[in-house]
């Protein structure tokens, strides 16, 4: 009987061992298929901006329109070429403003999830509000103080963008020539 007994035990520590390794079989594979979900994401909202930046009329790109622009997707500006942040579109508004209030701490990307009211558990809500923020810090809005972390640029603009989300802010017409 005894035989029989660590028989089935050692049956059973091979297989707890194989299912182990399956286990990160299946983790490797999820890692990696998530990065290139997570770069398709960012692609598909690149292509998306692309296109919305090609289609801005002429006469919008030479002089400054008094209307916004109509439509779920605006492209966004460069910070020299923006009287303020105010220029941003409202999600994006809410984001600088969420960064401001971060201060030191700096604003993550599942926090930035949570300020555009997105399902911060969703692994495809939280790279999205990432590209977000990497477009922010292209165009010149955030400073990405370390991998994954943002903040406002130390220059005096970071008073001007911080009021983009508060009522009354973002409203400054002054114009930055900083790069």
């Amino acid at each position: 009987m005894r035989a029989v007994l660590e028989a089935r035990w050692k049956a059973a520590v091979v297989r707890v061992e194989d299912l182990e390794a399956e286990l990160e079989r299946v983790r490797a594979d999820l890692a990696a298929a998530k990065e290139v979900l997570r770069r398709r994401a960012i692609g598909l909202e690149e292509y998306l901006e692309a296109l919305a930046e090609e289609e801005v009329p002429a006469e919008m790109v030479i002089g400054v329109s008094q209307r916004k622009p109509v439509g779920p997707r605006r492209a966004v500006p460069h910070r020299e070429n923006a009287a303020g942040a105010g220029d941003l579109s409202v999600d994006y508004q809410a984001v600088m403003a969420a960064a401001a209030e971060a201060g030191v701490e700096r604003l993550g990307a599942r926090r930035a999830a949570v300020v555009l009211g997105w399902d911060s558990a969703s692994a495809s809500r939280v790279e999205g509000a990432r590209a977000r923020l990497k477009r922010l810090v292209e165009r010149g809005w955030l400073v990405e103080a370390k991998p994954g972390r943002f903040t406002l640029p130390a220059s005096g603009e970071a008073d001007d963008v911080g009021a983009a989300g508060r009522p009354g802010g973002g409203s400054s017409a002054r114009s930055s020539t900083t790069g």
